[in-house]
Protein backbone atom coordinates (compact mmCIF):
# COMPACT_ATOMS: atom_id res chain seq x y z
CA UNK A 1 0.00 0.00 0.00
CA UNK A 2 1.45 3.42 -1.21
CA UNK A 3 2.01 6.26 1.57
CA UNK A 4 0.53 9.61 1.35
CA UNK A 5 1.61 12.84 2.63
CA UNK A 6 -0.80 14.24 5.13
CA UNK A 7 -0.68 18.03 5.07
CA UNK A 8 0.82 20.23 7.69
CA UNK A 9 -0.79 21.15 10.81
CA UNK A 10 -1.76 25.04 11.07
CA UNK A 11 -1.05 25.19 14.68
CA UNK A 12 2.59 24.11 14.53
CA UNK A 13 4.76 27.34 13.61
CA UNK A 14 7.44 30.16 14.78
CA UNK A 15 7.93 33.54 13.89
CA UNK A 16 11.38 34.96 13.23
CA UNK A 17 12.08 38.85 12.75
CA UNK A 18 15.60 40.41 12.44
CA UNK A 19 17.23 41.90 15.05
CA UNK A 20 13.91 40.74 17.43
CA UNK A 21 15.12 37.74 20.02
CA UNK A 22 12.89 37.89 22.62
CA UNK A 23 9.67 36.95 20.53
CA UNK A 24 7.20 34.44 22.14
CA UNK A 25 4.82 32.45 20.59
CA UNK A 26 2.18 33.83 18.21
CA UNK A 27 -1.50 32.13 18.16
CA UNK A 28 -1.98 33.50 14.25
CA UNK A 29 -0.34 34.17 11.37
CA UNK A 30 -2.38 35.58 8.39
CA UNK A 31 -1.85 37.32 5.13
CA UNK A 32 0.74 35.37 3.48
CA UNK A 33 -0.24 35.67 0.02
CA UNK A 34 0.79 37.91 -3.11
CA UNK A 35 -1.35 38.25 -6.18
CA UNK A 36 -1.07 39.75 -9.54
CA UNK A 37 -3.28 42.81 -11.19
CA UNK A 38 -5.14 41.34 -14.84
CA UNK A 39 -5.12 44.09 -17.05
CA UNK A 40 -8.01 43.59 -19.76
CA UNK A 41 -7.33 45.07 -23.36
CA UNK A 42 -8.49 44.35 -26.84
CA UNK A 43 -6.80 44.87 -29.78
CA UNK A 44 -8.41 46.61 -32.92
CA UNK A 45 -11.06 44.62 -34.94
CA UNK A 46 -10.84 41.91 -32.15
CA UNK A 47 -14.09 40.38 -30.88
CA UNK A 48 -12.44 38.94 -27.04
CA UNK A 49 -10.63 40.27 -24.56
CA UNK A 50 -7.35 39.83 -23.71
CA UNK A 51 -6.04 39.24 -20.18
CA UNK A 52 -2.01 39.74 -19.59
CA UNK A 53 -0.23 40.44 -15.91
CA UNK A 54 -0.36 43.36 -14.43
CA UNK A 55 1.79 44.69 -11.26
CA UNK A 56 2.47 42.38 -8.35
CA UNK A 57 1.23 43.17 -4.76
CA UNK A 58 1.53 41.72 -1.39
CA UNK A 59 -0.71 41.35 0.97
CA UNK A 60 0.07 42.54 4.63
CA UNK A 61 1.24 39.95 7.22
CA UNK A 62 -0.70 39.72 10.18
CA UNK A 63 0.54 38.75 13.50
CA UNK A 64 -1.04 37.89 17.12
CA UNK A 65 0.20 36.64 19.95
CA UNK A 66 -0.96 36.80 23.61
CA UNK A 67 0.00 39.75 25.64
CA UNK A 68 3.23 39.24 27.85
CA UNK A 69 6.01 41.79 29.15
CA UNK A 70 8.09 41.35 26.24
CA UNK A 71 7.81 44.46 24.33
CA UNK A 72 10.12 43.99 21.32
CA UNK A 73 7.02 44.18 18.85
CA UNK A 74 6.16 47.53 20.41
CA UNK A 75 9.54 49.19 19.96
CA UNK A 76 9.80 48.55 16.57
CA UNK A 77 6.71 49.76 15.83
CA UNK A 78 7.71 52.77 18.18
CA UNK A 79 10.35 53.64 16.11
CA UNK A 80 7.93 54.47 13.02
CA UNK A 81 5.95 56.66 14.80
CA UNK A 82 8.97 58.22 15.74
CA UNK A 83 10.49 59.01 12.37
CA UNK A 84 12.23 56.00 12.21
CA UNK A 85 11.33 53.34 9.14
CA UNK A 86 12.99 50.22 10.60
CA UNK A 87 12.77 47.85 7.83
CA UNK A 88 13.65 44.41 8.60
CA UNK A 89 13.02 40.61 7.08
CA UNK A 90 11.59 37.64 9.05
CA UNK A 91 10.52 34.40 8.61
CA UNK A 92 7.31 32.03 9.26
CA UNK A 93 8.65 28.48 9.74
CA UNK A 94 6.03 25.54 9.60
CA UNK A 95 7.09 22.66 11.91
CA UNK A 96 5.72 18.78 11.59
CA UNK A 97 4.90 16.78 14.48
CA UNK A 98 8.61 16.25 15.23
CA UNK A 99 9.17 19.97 15.43
CA UNK A 100 11.24 20.17 12.44
CA UNK A 101 10.81 23.09 9.57
CA UNK A 102 9.27 21.48 6.94
CA UNK A 103 8.14 25.42 5.28
CA UNK A 104 9.67 28.62 5.40
CA UNK A 105 8.25 31.92 4.26
CA UNK A 106 10.64 34.75 3.72
CA UNK A 107 9.37 38.19 3.73
CA UNK A 108 11.38 41.00 3.28
CA UNK A 109 11.79 44.54 3.70
CA UNK A 110 9.35 44.58 6.56
CA UNK A 111 7.72 47.55 8.88
CA UNK A 112 4.73 47.56 10.86
CA UNK A 113 1.80 49.77 9.68
CA UNK A 114 -0.51 48.70 12.60
CA UNK A 115 -0.25 47.53 16.41
CA UNK A 116 -3.79 46.86 18.11
CA UNK A 117 -3.22 45.73 21.98
CA UNK A 118 -5.87 43.34 23.56
CA UNK A 119 -9.67 43.90 23.70
CA UNK A 120 -10.66 43.69 27.82
CA UNK A 121 -13.62 42.13 29.39
CA UNK A 122 -14.06 41.70 32.87
CA UNK A 123 -16.62 38.89 32.68
CA UNK A 124 -14.31 37.15 30.41
CA UNK A 125 -11.43 34.44 30.49
CA UNK A 126 -10.11 34.94 27.40
CA UNK A 127 -6.09 35.91 27.02
CA UNK A 128 -5.14 39.16 26.32
CA UNK A 129 -3.99 39.15 22.29
CA UNK A 130 -2.18 42.11 20.73
CA UNK A 131 -2.12 42.21 17.28
CA UNK A 132 0.68 43.56 14.93
CA UNK A 133 0.81 43.68 11.17
CA UNK A 134 3.21 43.96 8.37
CA UNK A 135 3.53 45.54 5.81
CA UNK A 136 6.25 44.40 3.40
CA UNK A 137 8.06 44.30 -0.16
CA UNK A 138 8.00 40.58 -1.18
CA UNK A 139 7.72 36.99 0.47
CA UNK A 140 9.08 33.66 -1.33
CA UNK A 141 8.59 30.11 -0.26
CA UNK A 142 11.67 28.27 0.73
Amino acid sequence: MAETDDPYQAFRFVVEIADIDTLTGFTEVSGLGNETAVIEYRSGGQQRTRKIPGRHSHQNIVLKRGLTPDRALWAWRKNLLDGLVDRRSGSVIVLNAELEQVVRYNFFEAWPVRWEGPSLNATGNEIAIETLELAHEGIELA
